[in-house]
This record gives C-alpha cells, sequence and structure tokens, in this order.
C-alpha cells in the first residue's frame, strides 16, 4: 500500500485509539448491555425524569459505539480494495480507494471530536471573558483582536454571539469583554481556549517600527441552565452599580444601569451592562456568576484528577498557551499540542478547530509534551 494510503490509516487508527481510549471500551460496552435491558424494564417509564436520562446516555454510548465500528469496517473494506487493486494493476480503482480513504479520515477526526464533546456542561452555551495583559495600547488592542478571533470562529459555527461586557481602551483595544456564544457545544469547544495568548509584531502604534510582545488572556465557562444546581448565597455577595462604558442609546450612559457582583469567598467577579434596565443586567450577571462558579468547581475536579494545575495564571511570560507571530515571519504555535499554522491571518478570522481538538485529544491521552514556544 503506497504512502498516501497508509498515511489515513495511521491517521484513522490514532483517531479510533483515542474514541476506544475516551469510552474506555469494554466498560462501555458493558454499560450499553446494562442501558438496554433497563429500557425493555416497564418499571423504568413509571420515572419520566430517570427514563430521560437513561435514553439520553444510551443515545450517547449507541452512537459513540456505533460510529466506530462503522469506521472500522469501512477502513477494513476500503483496505481490501485497494490491495486488489495493487494485486491487479488497476491504477483507477487504487486511487478511488484512497480517495475513499481520504473521506474516512475526515470522517474519523469529525466523529473523534464530536465524542470528546461528552462532558456535563459540553452542549451548553459559553460565555468567553477576554482581558488585556499589561502594556497599554498593545495588548488593548490584542485583547480586541481575540475578540473578533472568537466571535468570526462562532459565525463560522453558526452560532449567536452577543457582547455582554465591554471596557474600551484609552486610545484603541479594549481592557476586556464579555461574549455569550450560543450554538451547539458552544462550550465544549470553546474551553480549550482559556490560558493566555501571546502576539508578537511590528506595532502599529509605534513610529520606530518595532517589535512588540502583548499578551491577553481568555477565561471560558459553560452557561448553566436548570440541569446543573449551583448554590449562591447572598451573604457571600458584593453587588455595585455603575454607569455603563459602551456605545448606547441616551438612557445606557446616564443612569446607574451596569451592574457588577463579586463572590466574596473565591473572588470571582462578573459584571453586565448590555441592558438598559439594572435588573435585566442583575439577573445576566447573576447568570454569569453561577457559571463561573460551576466552572471553578469543574476545574478544582480536573487538577484533582491528573494533578495539573490548571488555575488562572499571571497575564505575562511564562504562562502563555499559544503563541500568534506575525513579523518577522508568520506562525501560530500551541504551546500545549505543538499544532501549528503558517496562516495567522486565518486563524485570526476563526479558523481555530484545528487547535481545538487537538486540545481535547489531550485532555483525554493525558499527555502533556514540552513544547518550545517561538521567538
Amino acid at each position: 500500500m503506497r504512502a498516501e494510503a497508509q498515511a489515513h490509516v495511521d491517521s484513522i487508527n490514532d483517531a479510533l485509539a483515542l474514541l476506544r481510549r475516551f469510552l474506555d471500551w469494554d466498560r462501555a460496552l458493558r454499560r450499553l448491555d446494562e442501558l438496554n435491558a433497563r429500557v425493555e424494564d416497564q418499571a423504568l417509564w413509571n420515572d419520566p425524569k430517570a427514563a430521560q436520562d437513561v435514553m439520553r446516555e444510551r443515545r450517547r454510548l449507541d452512537e459513540a459505539i456505533g460510529a466506530t465500528r462503522a469506521i472500522e469496517k469501512d477502513m477494513a473494506e476500503t483496505i481490501e480494495l485497494i490491495e486488489l487493486a495493487e494485486a491487479e494493476g488497476d491504477a483507477e480503482l487504487e486511487r478511488d480507494g484512497v480517495v475513499a480513504l481520504a473521506e474516512l479520515d475526515a470522517r474519523a477526526q469529525t466523529d473523534k471530536v464530536k465524542a470528546l464533546l461528552a462532558g456535563e456542561a459540553d452542549a451548553n452555551d459559553s460565555y468567553i471573558e477576554i482581558n488585556a495583559g499589561a502594556g497599554g495600547t498593545e495588548s488593548q488592542d490584542w485583547a480586541e483582536m481575540l475578540q473578533r478571533m472568537y466571535t468570526r470562529w462562532a459565525e463560522r459555527r453558526g452560532m449567536k454571539v452577543e457582547l455582554i461586557d465591554y471596557h474600551a481602551g484609552e486610545q484603541a483595544g479594549i481592557k476586556s469583554a464579555t461574549l455569550l456564544l450560543k450554538g451547539e457545544n458552544a462550550y465544549g469547544y470553546a474551553k480549550t481556549e482559556s490560558g493566555v495568548h501571546r502576539l508578537v509584531r511590528i506595532s502599529p502604534y509605534d513610529s520606530s517600527a518595532r517589535r512588540h510582545t502583548s499578551f491577553s488572556s481568555v477565561w471560558v465557562y459553560p452557561v448553566i441552565d436548570d440541569s446543573i444546581e449551583v448554590e449562591v448565597n447572598d451573604s457571600e455577595l458584593r453587588i455595585d452599580t455603575y454607569r455603563s462604558s459602551g456605545a448606547g442609546g441616551q438612557h445606557i450612559n446616564t443612569t446607574d444601569s451596569a451592574v457588577r457582583i463579586t463572590h466574596l469567598p473565591t473572588g470571582i467577579v462578573v459584571a453586565c451592562q448590555n441592558q438598559r434596565s439594572q435588573h435585566k443586567n442583575k439577573a445576566e450577571a447573576f447568570n454569569q456568576l453561577r457559571a463561573r462558579l460551576y466552572e471553578h468547581e469543574l476545574r478544582k475536579r480536573e487538577e484533582e484528577a491528573n494533578a495539573v494545575n490548571a488555575a488562572k495564571t499571571d497575564i505575562g511570560w511564562g504562562h502563555q498557551i499559544r503563541s500568534y507571530v506575525l513579523q518577522p515571519y508568520q506562525l501560530v504555535k500551541d504551546l500545549r499540542t505543538g499544532v501549528t499554522s503558517t496562516s495567522p491571518g486565518d486563524v485570526l478570522d476563526g479558523d481555530l478547530d484545528p487547535f481545538m481538538a487537538a486540545a481535547l485529544s489531550q485532555r483525554v491521552t493525558g499527555e502533556v509534551g514540552q513544547v518550545e514556544d517561538v521567538e
């Protein structure tokens, strides 16, 4: 089998191995048998909530197991076709087989990512909070570029994007912004973007055209629905109101309609100013707080399970998850997975799927390599 075909086979096998590892294959098969037996038990249907939970888990497992088996079957048949074509010297049939393998490889990668989005809140909508690091206008401009990048990525996926909170920079860019992404698996994909992002470029604000390095942080947390319980004690909250700083009509900048809530035990701060009504802003800020507290608990669990400190870090050197170099060469490099792109323009226009897929896979394998940063 020629090199191109073998490369696709190796890629498909890697995806299948990751799927089996993620599913804990033998346990998943046993669990599916148990769920099928429960569905046959008429007593289950006396409790609609329990029945709904069982059917949801059964459907997820059945789809993941079925997709894995279908890819294995199709790959075996395609390999057999290519070997037959090679034996008979049928170059056209062999080419068709390689094309079929390429399509199967793409399907395997898609199914792999879908299966990895099985966390408790992965299907939920998501908040993305962006904060400029030290560096004034440079970092504030970079923070606004990140805001646009995530907006474009979400729009490419057909998601709706709302600007929940916004603080403009003094000369350009933003000091901070919070986006609300509404769409299928918004949090599942975006959660891999939390961390510090580093930009290297010739500054458009430097008359000497010197190269500058800027940092901004991204923090991602899920929108919490009614199926997830998060307790918040009013006595642990400090609520402040202030005038909105974003663009708006006559009312938005003349009354104390913006709301900031501080959760005293954790120090978590959320804010909302996009509504004219203080009451509505308070309700949205409270939703954000519940989401942040839930995400805070998720990270605690992940740290305990993996013994990895994934806490929020300083916005600066040594803490970045990805570097974006625009000059003197062009390269985007993820420092967790090693995934790179030589088209920063495409990445900044929302082409983030390869980075997200690799980071999701890494969470399953637990393999954390030492990836050198770019200069």
